[in-house]
């Protein structure tokens, strides 16, 4: 027997021992206290599948950080990458090249209305330092609002951006960052019952939120269509229409993050389009080619594109639109079209996924909700019903989370896991069968969750 890599477990099993002995001399990892750190090895991949330094197979949950949307070594993206390689490995960005036009027309084709520009970055935080760097330029304005619960990135404007607590190392309060409550009926800050309550009350909120900061004061607001990382909360109706019409009504740029939910994650190719709202800026990353090569973007307005027609845009990388990048993303782009990828996405999210976790929330005491679209699912895990006490801290983790995603993992899944909460997030190209598979693994962790419940 051998692995996917053509390597046999006793050779993997060498290789993964030798990786891990270097990785914990030499590497320093994110978001981690580097002494208690035992990372997984991981040696090779197939689809939805990976296999750990033991020769063990996993079914990818978590399609590793929500990235892998079309899946692990997809040939006709491997073969992309191999043949510009071979042609035009690297060149810098103010130089034409197929791979990075061929790309900006396929995403162009794709973004919502008329966002026809596109300013490639090396992922989705520098995407956001742009997206903000060019609404500071387009309006003449600083301050920037964001949602408490959210996710926009490492960088220093991104991670002050962010509303969760990997912000707060890094916040010294004057990064001209504005924080506000969004929508999220579940845990609702405004004491809505219904959506309807929900959306009206938000947009309240934020309205009051522009006017007390002051209308002439803010450049942008920036929100995740669906948010991922925070929580994989769908806006209610009306809300995501709401804030398009306040960034109107006070010359707001609206940035539409969809660095996770972009790409098909969500059954269509942007998040945003299940609202048939049109940004005045895109970031995108992640499944623009499944994070095979680092790739992000901003989409861009003709009317802020405009800003920069006689007045040269003061940003730039090294990187930008590097050519095994691009031409990853034009391969990408090509074969989630080709195979209806994307379709298959929403298909499974409303057809078996959705249905399979809420069968798994009826029976199991410690999911306190599921919510989700396409292949882009979050289970809410709580100690009791009644209260919706978290199965962990916001912020933290704790031995019921542990314990839980450990029993997963023993059985074969690898799970994307967020405080208190589960995120079932397969690549776009999961069938029925694999689903299944996974699902029921989660149902038996669940049980050890179960134990922790009141």
């Amino acid at each position: 027997m051998t692995l996917p890599n053509g390597l046999t477990p006793e050779a993997a099993r060498d290789i993964a021992a030798r990786a891990y002995e270097l990785d914990r001399k030499h590497v320093f990892h994110s978001w981690s206290a580097q002494k208690s750190l035992h990372p997984m090895v991981i040696t090779a991949a197939q689809g939805c599948y990976v296999w750990d330094g033991d020769g063990n197979r996993l079914l990818d949950f978590s399609s590793q950080m929500v990235n892998t949307n079309i899946g692990h070594q997809h040939p006709k993206v491997v073969a992309a990458i191999q043949e510009q390689a071979a042609t035009l490995c690297t060149v810098g960005p103010a130089y034409v090249n197929d791979a990075r036009s061929e790309a900006a027309r396929l995403i162009a084709e794709r973004t919502p209305g008329d966002l026809d520009r596109i300013f490639f970055t090396n992922g989705g935080a520098d995407a956001v330092e742009h997206a903000v760097r060019m609404a500071r330029l387009h309006t003449g304005r600083y301050k920037v609002l964001a949602t408490y619960r959210s996710y926009h990135g490492g960088t220093e404007t991104a991670v002050n951006l962010t509303g969760d607590p990997r912000r707060w190392p890094n916040d010294h309060g004057n990064a001209g960052v504005v924080h506000f409550f969004g929508p999220f009926l579940y845990r609702t800050q405004f004491h809505a019952t219904t959506e309807a309550e929900e959306t009206e009350r938000a947009l309240q909120h934020l309205e009051q939120t522009i006017a007390l900061e002051g209308p002439s004061t803010i450049a942008a607001v920036i929100l995740e269509s669906v948010p991922g990382t925070a929580g994989i909360m769908v806006p209610p109706p009306g809300y995501l229409a709401g804030v398009r019409a306040l960034c109107d009504k006070y010359g707001i740029v609206f940035i539409a993050d969809e660095v996770m939910a972009g790409f098909g994650r969500t059954g269509k190719w942007f998040a945003i389009d299940h609202f048939d709202v049109v940004p005045d800026l895109l970031t995108f990353a992640k499944g623009v080619n499944s994070g095979y090569v680092p790739l992000g973007g901003v989409a861009i307005a003709p009317h802020i594109a405009a800003t920069f027609d006689d007045r040269a845009y003061p940003g730039g990388l090294t990187y930008s639109g590097h050519p095994l990048a691009t031409a990853a993303a034009v391969a990408t782009i090509n074969a989630m079209t080709d195979e209806r990828i994307v379709e298959n996405a929403a298909d499974m999210g409303e057809r078996v996924i959705g249905p399979g976790l809420r069968e798994l929330a009826d029976r199991h005491p410690s999911v306190g909700e599921v919510r989700g679209l396409g292949v882009f699912w979050a289970v809410e895990l709580v100690r009791d019903r009644a209260t919706r006490e978290p199965l962990a801290p916001y912020g933290g983790t704790s031995s019921a989370m542990t314990e839980t995603v450990a029993a997963a993992k023993a059985a074969g899944l690898l799970l994307f896991v967020n405080y208190n909460r589960v995120h079932v997030v397969p690549p776009c190209t999961i069938g029925e069968g694999e689903f299944k598979e996974g699902l029921a693994i989660l149902d038996q962790a669940l049980t050890v969750a179960d134990g922790h419940t009141v």
